[in-house]
């Protein structure tokens, strides 16, 4: 196992993506999957969250949340 410096992890075309879909999310998750010690996948889960009244936009709905994978 080897530990990367500051330049060659700012050189990975996986961390631009992940720094992306952070600064996309309001609320939710970012998921790394790593390989055989390389990154193989990036997922993200958006969360939207409703108001006590249960509307997103004026539009009602009975779900506490509503999921969206990215």
């Amino acid at each position: 196992m080897s530990i990367l410096n500051e330049t060659e992890v700012a050189a990975e075309p996986w961390l631009e993506i992940v720094r992306r879909k952070v600064g996309n999310l309001r609320f939710g998750s970012v998921q790394i999957v790593v390989h055989e010690g390389r990154v193989t996948q990036v997922e993200s889960t958006e969360k939207t969250r409703l108001s006590d009244a249960g509307s997103v936009n004026g539009s009602s709905s009975s779900y506490a949340a509503v999921k969206r994978k990215i």
